[in-house]
Parts: structure tokens; sequence; C-alpha cells
């Protein structure tokens, strides 16, 4: 019997594993040969997609990427025991993912998503069962413990937030997981709540045990059919085997997927509160703060994907365990996503503190055109564009806020030199006025003006008049920055900031001129 791996992931299929799947039943059929098929998750080496992996005494063997044409050969290969072309050995000793520090995506590739017996059996509710024996109390330290921050933009302390909601009165709290993934070049949070759909719902029972939350929403964007269904299924059979009833103690921890329309503020916790109530998206003014006014407002805990899904590990390995990941005020890990013009895309969790280089060099492998690196967009769209001479500095919260950039959800786009950086800080403006929600000045109208001021700097000949173009996109930029409500606004002057300050040449500008 040949039991093959074959990942369900949304990624997967679209280049090609359901039909690969097929492919193998069909010509295993043909052929007489006993052979079971498991569809698992992900291991995110996704330039290595679809990748098949036979299971045996030794652990398992990789093939990829595979198409339905190299089936028979595949077949003929495992059958007379010879080596097939696309042969990677064994999965575990592929550089790209022996050298990771995988926590939250310890079970990626492993484990059937929606099968319970998997997830037992690699740990699954171990910190559920931890956090049963502990009080609230007990729980929040461990999470203000560990120095988890979130994963999000502002990585601001997990524990503060949770013991924010804990303290407060109210009698009914709510815990709400911000799986609004937006960002273009990330695909964590798809990627998790499709292949390990359990660990999120562990991580929502815990902080629901954790602050008196009955109630909790995962509020997911329509793009991302696959994990809805997944999450769906993953919290009806949840539901059936008790895990809700939080572990036996009596407290009934009511769970539901809500889908939101799109819309790339509702990223933003406030706007995504409103969404939430059936309003449209708007950012409300801070305070009140979610945490003491939130949903309907009740205190509640709004985190995303990763910050909730790392809450388990926490409990189950101790804060100790998770805080000797890591570096400075930065612990713990973060899986980075690898995108863009890059030749092995695909997902990395390492702890902070490796360098950029190491990572779009050491495991992206530079362009995938083979052309030279122009830089990198760390943070999704709204991100900083970091060039090559900035490349050594760690993946660090604090390090990356000293040079005018930030982390965020871990996205990171990679660019050769031919992309023209005039255009990109003119698409950040563009992006910005068509997804604003439009409730503060500097937001509204700073984007659509930016918009005009880059194209009348790029059309312009005359070199005084550019001076005078970039002197008004940067004092437009500190605006935004420091005048919008929310991060929306505040952020769209980091890509424009960062690709007028490291490409001038690309506006027409001289070094001085931009550096000013």
């Amino acid at each position: 019997m040949l039991n093959l791996c074959i990942p369900c992931d949304s990624l997967a299929r679209a280049v090609g594993a359901d039909q690969v799947a097929e492919a193998l039943a069909r010509e295993a059929e043909r052929r007489q040969l006993p052979l079971s098929i498991k569809r698992t998750s992900s291991r995110g080496l996704y330039w290595l997609e679809p990748l098949v992996e036979l299971e045996g005494a030794d652990g398992r063997q990789g093939f990829g990427p595979l198409t339905v044409d190299d089936v028979p050969g595949l077949l003929d290969a495992l059958q007379g025991n010879r080596q097939h072309p696309l042969a990677l050995g064994p999965v575990e000793a592929i550089p790209y993912l022996k050298t990771q520090q995988r926590l939250l995506f310890a079970r990626a590739g492993i484990t059937r998503p929606l099968s319970l017996d998997d997830y037992h059996a690699h740990g699954g509710f171990e910190g559920l069962r931890q956090a049963a024996l502990l009080d609230g109390d007990e729980v929040v330290t461990a999470v203000l413990d560990s120095g988890l921050r979130g994963r999000g933009g502002a990585a601001f302390p997990a524990g503060i937030k949770w013991r924010t909601v804990r303290e407060a009165k109210a009698a009914q709290k709510y815990v709400v997981c911000n799986a609004d993934e937006g960002d273009s070049g990330t695909f964590a949070d798809r990627m998790l709540m499709e292949g390990d759909p359990f660990l999120l719902i562990e991580g929502m029972i815990i902080a629901g045990l954790a602050v008196g939350a009955s109630h909790g929403y995962i509020y997911v964007r329509s793009e991302y059919p696959d994990a809805i269904r997944a999450l769906n299924e993953a919290i009806l059979l949840a539901r059936e085997a008790g895990y809700l009833d939080v572990a036996g103690n009596g407290l009934a921890f009511h769970l539901e997927v809500r889908v939101g329309a799109g819309a790339y503020i509702c990223g933003e916790e406030t706007a995504l509160l409103e969404s939430l109530e059936g309003k449209r998206g708007i950012v409300r003014a801070k305070p009140p703060l979610p945490a003491l006014q939130g949903l309907f407002g009740q205190p509640t805990l709004v985190h995303n994907v990763l910050t909730l899904a790392s809450v388990p590990i926490i409990l189950a390995e101790g804060a100790a365990f998770y805080r000797n990941y890591g570096m400075g005020r930065s612990l713990g890990t973060l899986p980075f996503q690898l995108a863009g013009n890059v030749r092995h895309g695909g997902l990395v969790e390492r702890a902070f503190g490796l360098t950029l280089r190491e990572l779009v060099e050491g495991y992206g492998g530079g362009t995938a055109s083979g052309r030279p690196i122009k830089a990198a967009q760390v943070g999704g769209p709204l991100g900083a564009w970091v060039p090559p001479a900035q490349f050594d500095t760690p993946l660090d919260y604090e390090a990356f806020a000293a040079l005018g950039a930030m982390l965020g959800h871990g996205g990171v786009v990679l660019a050769d030199d031919t992309l023209n950086m005039a255009g990109m800080a003119r698409f950040a403006l563009q992006f910005c006025a068509e997804e604003s929600c439009g409730k503060c000045t500097p937001c509204r109208i700073g984007s659509t003006r930016g918009v005009e001021v880059v194209d009348k700097l790029i059309a312009s000949t005359d070199p005084a008049y550019r001076e005078s173009q970039a002197g008004l996109l940067r004092d437009l930029c500190d605006t935004m920055q420091y005048g919008s409500l929310c991060a929306m606004g505040g952020m769209t002057a980091y890509p424009v900031a960062s690709a007028l300050k490291h490409f001038p040449a690309d506006f027409g500008l001289a070094p001085a001129e931009a550096a000013q």
C-alpha cells in the first residue's frame, strides 16, 4: 500500500493539487495498485506545490512540483523503487523547512485540517486543558509573562488587553478574531484557518475563559471561502466534542463565523466592530477603547488570527518557553510570508531577530526574474519600501520602527530593479483614496491630493517645480501620518515617504532633493 499526502490548501488546489490527486487515484486503479491518499494542510513551501509526500517508516519523502503529466512516471518510480526527477528527499530535511522554528505552524502539512484525532495526536487542546486548571487571572498572567504582542500593525502587548477586558465590569463580554487578512502578500491567516482551524478555536476558547467572555466571533473576509467552510465545520466538530463547554467547567462559549464584504478598512478593529454590528465599516474615535466599550458597547477582546493562535502554545508549554524565542521586546515567532517577484515564495516561521537579508535572499532565493533586488515592501500595501542597503536590519518591531518602517502582519513583497517606485507611491495613495472610510480629512482628502501631487511631480520637466512638489508631498505625508484618525491614513505615508527617500531618481529628483 502506498500512502500519499497531498495538500488541500487553496493555493495548492489553485495550481492543480486536486487534479494531481484525482490522476493518482485513477492511475492507481488502472494499475490495480493499492493506494491511500490523505489530504493534509500545506507546509507553505508554495513554490513546490503541488507537493506530494510519500509516507513511510522513515518519515515522508517529497516530490514536487507535480503536474498531472508527472503522475505515471511517479508511480513507475515508486513501484520500481527508483529515483524520480522531482524527488526532494526527506521533506523535513529540505533546507527551507529544516531551519525554521515552527510553533504556530508545527502541524502544517502534517495533519488533516478537520481531523480531531490528528489535532490531538500532535498536542491539540493541551493549552485549553492547562487553562481550565487555572483561574482567569493566572491565564492572563501567563499571556503577560510570555511577552506576546499583537501580530498586527501596532504590536500592542496582548496581556494588557486581556487584563483590561477581564477587569472590566459587565454582564456580557466578547472575544473577536480579526481574520480580515487584506494586506497584499499575506496569507498566514488563510493558511492557518484552512489548515489548522482547531488551533484558532482553542485560542479563542482560552481567551473567553480568561476574560469572562461567553461569545466569540471570527470575522473573515468573503474572499476566503475555503477558510470559512473549514472554520464552520471545525466549530461544529469542536462543539459536538464538548470543547466549547471549556473543558467541562460549565462555562459555555458560543463561537460563530461572520463574513465581511471585503472592505480593507474593516481590518481596523473599530471599523470591524461596526461591521459586526451590521453597520457600515467606519472607524470609531478612541477613547473609549474596545476593551472597555467594544462590540455592542460591551468589553471586547480583539486580536488577529496569529495572536489568538499563539495562546494555546503559551498555555501548553509555559510563558518561559515562549519568551525563549525572539529578541528584545519582540518575543516568540512570526510567520513571515514571502511573495511578489521572489524565487521561493512561501511561509517562513522564525523567531524575531533574523535579518531581512536572511529572509529574502536565504529563504526567498532572490528574485524570480533573476534580476537584482530593488526593494522589499514589508508589512502590506501600506508598509515601507526597504532598500537592500538596510536588509541587514533584524526583523524586530523596534528595529523596523527606527527605520520608519513596520513588520505588520509579516508580509514581505520583493521587487526587482525594473519596478518604478514613483508608480508604487502613487498606487499607495490611490489605494488609500479608494479604501478610506472617509471619516477623517487627512486620509480622505490627503490621499486624493497625494495622487495629484505625484502626477504633477513625475509629469514635470522643471527641476525647481519637481523640488517644490516633492516638498509638498513630504508635508502631506506628515499630515496624514500624524493627523489621521486610524492607521489607514497614517500608514499610507510609509510607502510614499520611503519611495521618495530611497529612490529619488524614479521621481526625477536628485538625491539631495529627496533627502530633505
